[in-house]
């Protein structure tokens, strides 16, 4: 979900989707609709995390192998392939490429089963600048400034919120907060501007999108070595409505409470971003019917004949002549392939890359959010008193993050849609969150997602033909005290093997992992001598 970053959200601390809710319709429910309970491929990670796969009778040769086709291994791929380099192959484990950034699609609309949008990027965000126009998405320039499709930015209404029983528009409620909730957010507000304001003593500013082309001063980086929630209260940010807010927002990029990110991270969400673009869409978001999806088709597209789905890499092993064997075994063949390469990119998240390689180091501090992603097919679009329905749709009510609205760009009124609904499982450990969804039965999901849905629009209940359930056991990376500037920058193997995964900044943005991938291909193509631009 994506919280105004200029303003401030007020979300009530009611355990609606959490508890199971809906005690009002306990005696008049309805049947459950249809849909399935879905996720990553779990009996192929477990077989991954078990081992015994049969040894090599398949051998062939590649100049670099990608082991992951998430948005980095895809951003690697696109890199190579832009370059003019094609001796590559991209393996995935899924039958799909795209990670946590995939999208679903039925007979109403495409769908995003994870990530949903792109922030206009920063200006220091080179290389995401070229392939959103070699996407066409920028379309051309103006005053020096990158020109947005208008077709692909959020149309309005953008946001609203559910407070005291109307939908207000934006992410503010701006009735019953005290002078003291007020003076906060006021304070906060502008610290926040400042932080987003702020350069180093080396010229770059404090925190950066993608955070590489962060300050490296001392009094930004040390504010990782604390929680969020520890320097709130520091600064005196007591206000119930301004913690509230901060809840929701390192929920939202992170899956993670405020006291558990760090104070580093909790202000990388607020002054991180600073949209660099014509006119008045700098503050604006990219979005799309299937979400983020939309940007990894795109780049797949580019390069298919050099992916290879279904493939579970399961050995990385570093030759005597540093080069590389790489083991996959094909799951539809049941056979294990050898390929042999001169550089290999590892684009997997830490604590996988460490199981097929033994040479990386200990990852024992990268931990993962778990989520529960719902896509609920509705044969009207919601209402509500108040104003009418938006893109980004949050209740003040509710524990989930609220849904976005997947025909928001082309809808019509009354028409059916796919509403994507959101739950970080963040108030229990990740591993208690993992095991919840894992145990927790189909049906009883279900009946969360729905009376969350119904109280926040009762006169729906006969609308819900579908709801879709996406686990994700290993979401993202949780940027906890320490690792963003500490145990993330720890991960450096010798070269020709790179890594390339968003948990190399513990910020699981698209960002960040666009950064990643590009970043090792560059480095995989000077290592064999390949000309390229350079854009990292």
């Amino acid at each position: 979900m994506k919280a105004d970053r200029r303003t401030f959200l007020g979300v009530g601390a009611g355990a609606v989707a959490a508890a199971g809710a809906g005690a009002a319709y306990a005696f008049r429910e309805p049947a459950l609709p249809q849909g399935a309970l879905l996720g990553a491929d779990l009996e192929r990670g477990h077989r991954l995390r078990k081992g015994g796969f049969p040894a090599p009778t398949m051998f062939d040769d590649a100049g670099i192998v990608i082991a992951g086709g998430g948005v980095a291994g895809l951003a690697a791929g696109w890199v190579l392939n832009e370059a003019g380099y094609r001796d590559f192959r991209l393996l995935e484990l899924e039958d799909v490429a795209g990670g946590n950034a995939r999208s679903g699609r039925n007979a109403v609309s495409a769908y995003p089963l994870g990530a949903h949008y792109l922030p206009i990027a920063n200006v220091e965000a080179r290389a995401l600048h070229k392939l959103l126009t070699r996407l066409g998405i920028i379309t051309g320039e103006q005053d020096g400034l990158p020109v947005y499709d208008p077709q692909q930015l959020c149309a309005d209404l953008q946001e609203r919120l559910f407070w005291r029983g109307r939908w207000h528009e934006g992410l503010v409620p701006t009735t019953g907060l005290t002078a003291e909730d007020q003076r906060q957010l006021v304070g906060f507000g502008a610290e926040m501007a400042a932080f987003s304001a702020a350069t180093g003593s080396d010229g770059r500013p404090a925190f950066a999108t993608p955070i590489a082309y962060s300050s490296g001063d001392a009094q930004w980086r040390s504010l990782d070595r604390i929680g969020f929630g520890q320097w709130l209260d520091e600064r005196g940010y007591t206000s119930p409505v301004l913690r509230a807010h901060v809840r929701y927002a390192t929920r939202d990029d992170y899956g993670t409470e405020p006291e558990d990110v760090s104070a580093w991270a909790g202000i990388h969400y607020f002054a991180g971003r600073r949209g660099h673009a014509a006119g008045d869409a700098g503050d604006n978001v990219l979005t799309w019917p299937g979400g983020n999806g939309r940007l990894t088709q795109a780049m797949a597209a580019a390069f298919p004949d050099n992916i290879a789905t279904g493939r579970i890499v399961h050995a990385i092993e570093r030759q005597g002549d540093g080069a590389f064997h790489v083991d996959h075994f094909d799951v539809g063949e049941g056979v294990t392939y050898r390929t042999r390469a001169a550089a290999v990119i590892a684009a997997m998240p830490l604590f996988v890359a460490k199981r097929i390689c033994a040479e990386l180091p200990d990852t024992a501090a990268c931990s993962y959010a778990p989520w529960l992603v719902a896509n609920i097919t509705v044969s009207r679009l919601p209402g509500g008193a108040g104003v009418p329905l938006a893109w980004d749709n949050v209740s003040t009510t509710s524990e989930s993050l609220g849904y976005v609205v997947a025909t928001h760009q082309s809808r019509a009124l009354g028409a059916e849609s796919v509403l994507s609904w959101y739950l970080p499982l963040s108030n229990m450990t990740p591993a208690n969150g993992r095991r919840l969804l894992l145990e927790r039965p189909a049906d009883e999901w279900k009946r969360i997602v729905r009376d969350d849905l119904l109280a926040m629009h009762p006169d729906m209940a006969d609308a819900i033909t579908g709801i879709e359930l996406w686990r994700w056991g290993h979401a993202m990376a949780r940027p906890v005290p320490g690792y963003v500037w500490g145990a993330a920058k720890t991960f450096a193997p010798e070269p020709p093997l790179y890594l390339a995964h968003s948990d190399l900044s513990g910020l699981s943005i698209f960002e960040e992992a666009h950064y990643h991938g590009t970043r090792a291909a560059e480095a995989a193509m000077a290592r064999i001598g390949h000309a390229h631009e350079a854009l990292t």
